[in-house]
Order: C-alpha cells, then structure tokens, then sequence
C-alpha cells in the first residue's frame, strides 16, 4: 500500500508532466464552471474561521490556512507578511441581552469591538440620553455636566430611536446593460466609501462628541452603552470603539432598531424599564498582524508581477462572506485554476490576501509603502508591478473594470475580458484617479501604480450584508462566483503571458496625488 507521502509526489509528478491546453480562456472557463472549488473555500473562510476580525485568533488561523492551502496547490513562497498593527487584538466570546421590566424578552444586538466585558450581568434601569446636534464645546459640556447624575448604575441608550418608514421600493435586481455602460463611462476609480462628517466651525463633529461622552460615561459609573443599529429587519451594522482600548470605554453594544425603538417608547409612555446585558469579549496581546502571499512564478520574467488580491478580514458580527470572503474565495480559486490547468505565465502571478482593510486598508498601505514607494518616491521594485487586480464588492457577478492607467492600458484589459463577454462583462475603462479609500486598488493606484478594481452586480451586498450581522455564506451567489473566478484567472493570465506590459501613464501625464482625504467611517 502506498504511503501518503509517495501518492502525492507521484501526483506530483504527473501534474508536472501534463500539457498546458491550447486555449487558456477556454480551459479557464470551463475548469471554473465544471470543477469549481470557490465553494468550499468560502465554507472554510467564513463558518470555520469567521468573523476574521484584523488581530483575532480567527484572522491568524484564517491565515494560516490559506497559506498553507496555497502551498499545497503548489505556489511557491508561501507567506505570511508581518506588520505592526498597532493594536492589542479583540474577540467577542459571548454575549446575551434581556428586558427584565415592564416586560421579559430577549435583545437582538452587537457588541462593539475594543469594548470591555460586563462585570458578570450587568442590570440596571435604562435611561435614554439625547446628546444635542452638532454642539459648540461649551453646549456639550453643559449638557455632559447637566445629565451627569442621571447615568450612575444604569444602562445608557443614546440618541433618539431613527424612524425608519416602510419600504415600497422594489427588491435588488442585476445591472441592466445600460447601468453597465453608464458605470464604465464615468471612467472613475471604485466608489468611495463615506468619508467622516466635517463639524462647522466653532462646532463639534459626531467623532469628537462620541470622544467627549466615552470618558464621560466611564467617569459617572454607567454599567452599558446602547446604540441604536438604525437599520430594518434586525440588521445590525457594528463597528469599534475608535481608541482600540478597552480601557477608554465602557461595554457597548448596537441594539437593533425595532428593541431600541420598543424600549423608548416603554420610557415615553412612563414605564420603568430595566435591562440586563451579559458580555464576554477578549483581548488578545501583540500588534503584529499579516498578509498572505504566495506565487506562481515566471518562466520568462519572473521579476516582473502581476498581483490579484482581495482583502481577509472582515468585521466582527458575522462571518464575513459577501465582505470579503467572497474576494478571498475567488482569488484563492483562480489561483488553484492556474495551477490545475498548468499554465506556466511569463511573468510571475502573485495572490496577495490583506489584513485591516476595514481599519482603513491599512495591510495594502504596508505592503505597497514597503515594497513600492510613490511615483514620486519609488523604490527598487516600483516598476516591475505589471498590475494589481482587486475584487471587494460582494457576491455578484463581474460586470466590468476600471484601470489606473491612459485608454492603451484599458484596451488591454478590455482584450483581456473579450471572452467573458456571453458572462455579463461589458468591458474596461480608464481612471486617473489617485484617491486613496474604499478598496485596496485604491493602495496601488494612489501611489501611481496599475491598479484594476471590478465592480459587480450589488446582489446581497449594500445595504442588506455590508458590515452586517447578515453577511453569512447564506448570501453568496456560486454561479456569480465561479464566473468571477474564471474572468480574474483569465485576465491575470492574460496580463502575465502578453509580450506587452500593461501601459502605465506616462512621466507628463501622470495625474497629481489626491490631497489627503479625512478619516474614513467604516
């Protein structure tokens, strides 16, 4: 009998001595309708190792394994890139949330990241606070000083319940052919996420009032914090204490919107009511973090790189699929396509799968600072990036790209995608734009690197999964993915195999960097 050890050289063996086949956007295709694996790569990724919260013990093990499942495909270099984060890590171990009076009933919520855990149960009275809009200094410290007295021992909910009218509006539906041609005329990079709120002069934003009201809260001896989810259907977006410190806040939680609506109408109508929240969450030592890199080398340049990648971690109140496990998934995918079809590139194939894009790409920054430079500061390896391929909008199908890069680079591209065309894929258009924000093309492209972000049908993504308690492998379309992974595979190939680079702007018409945009809200 055969040990395990000699079945998988010979395996090895004979995948080394196999043909590559004489149409790789065939092959590529039909590998990833009939024997797709994206599947089971986002099962792994997000009910095995989900949430993947930057710092985690899941985004480590998440990363681990793709690693090594990359290795095992047989990439070379297989790697985990180190970086200072900056931050202790944090998990949410379990949490529970009842009304205890007038009434008895479970609370649906999240728990804020980098918050402390209750002391036990903590029960109190629940007080409703309205910090005011957009106050001066002086309003907001004479409202501080004049509710004071209100919070000791109780369970703070604070602001107003949002109204949220029933919707008459129809359901998501795919992009029709003209949405498509429109998205690709605008000739802009991907969206942009919403940037911080700017305060007035001689005002406060809602960033410096929330910093006002932690300490205040902490000083006057609340037990919770409660935030309305502000949301329909019990979706709940959670984000993280801004300080990542669970000393500079106390146990804070998004309550979704119909609890948090029912309890301040209890308040308004004059009923006494009481809560009990239950919190453990982690803190886990040591800043450092990682990316996931590995290759598929070059047989005839392999100093030059074609890059695909897709960001791993995600947030913390579910597991993370259509936000980006998805991404993951298919990258991972096209990479395996390639190695199973045994194409041998040019020009080496790299994957590169992120950590902390939810804190602000913060693992595309590192990598690109370190390895790349500006345009206007580059460093050795600066001009051998062929090109950088992102994907990071959910679950829908690729319906075409944008590229940083003069109309030459986006008629490459467009050549490249020619074949997907019977899948959806309308074509490629130029971007000069080098703001930073939103994905992590937008880390390349601001540095004047070739950065190609796609965009896709918005089935199951925003509003409905985006940074929800929703985003569950639930919501992933698998026809949608393989097609994504057959249409990145297929324009990576292209773009490792051509005997022409990807154009670059040149050095006069290189556009100016973005002048530095403010804070990003996740």
């Amino acid at each position: 009998m055969r040990t395990a050890a000699v079945w998988l050289a010979t395996a090895s063996l004979l995948c080394a001595q196999a043909p590559a086949p004489p149409d790789p956007a065939a092959a590529i295709r039909e590998e990833a309708e009939k024997r797709s694996q994206v599947m089971k790569h986002l099962h792994i990724l997000t009910d095995r190792y989900g949430p993947r919260l930057t710092g985690s013990p899941n985004y480590e093990a998440a990363a681990r394994w793709a690693m090594n499942q990359l290795a095992a495909w047989g990439l070379v270099n297989a790697r985990l890139e180190p970086w200072d984060f900056r931050h202790e890590g944090w998990s949410n171990e379990r949490a529970s949330g009842h009304f205890l009076s007038p009434v008895r009933d479970s609370l649906v919520f999240e728990v804020m990241a980098w918050t402390p855990s209750t002391n036990g149960a903590a029960r109190g009275e629940a007080v409703l606070l309205a910090p005011p809009a957009a106050p001066s200094k002086e309003e907001l410290d004479a409202w501080l000083g004049g509710n004071a007295s209100r919070i000791k021992g109780r369970i703070v909910l604070l602001g107003k319940p949002r109204e949220i009218p029933v919707s008459f509006a129809a359901p998501q539906k795919r992009l029709d052919d003209e949405a498509v041609k429109r998205r690709l005329a605008a000739r802009g990079g991907p969206p942009m996420r919403a940037g911080a709120a700017k305060a007035m002069p001689g005002k406060l934003s809602p960033q410096q009032v929330s910093a006002a009201i932690d300490p205040w809260l902490i000083a006057n001896g609340a037990l919770v914090k409660v935030l309305d989810s502000g949301m329909p259907h019990s979706t709940i977006r959670a984000f993280q204490n801004r300080a990542y410190d669970v000393t500079k806040s106390i146990p804070s939680v998004y309550l979704r919107n119909e609890d948090y609506g029912r309890a301040a109408r209890l308040m308004e109508s004059g009923e006494k009511v009481e809560m009990e929240f239950d919190i453990v969450n982690r803190t886990h030592p040591g800043t450092v973090t990682w990316n996931v890199l590995a290759d598929i080398p070059g047989s005839e340049k392999p100093e030059e790189v074609v890059m695909i990648g897709a960001h791993l971690d995600s947030w913390h109140a579910a597991t993370g699929a259509t936000d980006n496990a998805a991404g993951v998934a298919v990258m991972m995918e096209a990479v395996r396509i390639i190695q199973s079809l045994h194409l041998k590139p040019r020009r080496t194939i790299r994957i590169a799968l992120w950590s902390a894009e939810e804190q602000g790409l913060l693992g595309s920054k590192h990598h690109v600072e370190a390895n790349y430079g500006t345009f206007e500061q580059p460093k050795a390896d600066f001009d051998h990036l062929v090109a950088y391929l992102n994907l990071d909008s959910g679950t829908g199908r690729i319906r075409g790209a944008s590229v940083f890069g003069p109309e030459e680079a986006a008629a490459m591209v467009r050549a490249a995608l020619e074949p997907f065309r019977g899948m959806g894929v309308a074509g490629a258009s130029p971007s000069s734009s080098r703001r930073v924000g939103g994905t992590d093309s937008t880390s390349f492209s601001s540095a004047g690197l070739p950065a190609i972000g796609f965009f896709q049908d918005p089935i199951e993504y925003f509003p409905q999964t985006w940074h929800t308690n929703l985003d569950t492998y639930e919501r992933a379309v698998p026809e949608d993915l393989r097609q994504a992974s057959a249409v990145i595979a297929a324009t990576a190939w292209h773009l490792a195999s051509g005997d022409l680079r990807l154009p670059r702007f040149s050095r006069d018409a290189m556009p100016a960097p973005a002048t530095p945009a403010p804070p990003v809200t996740r």
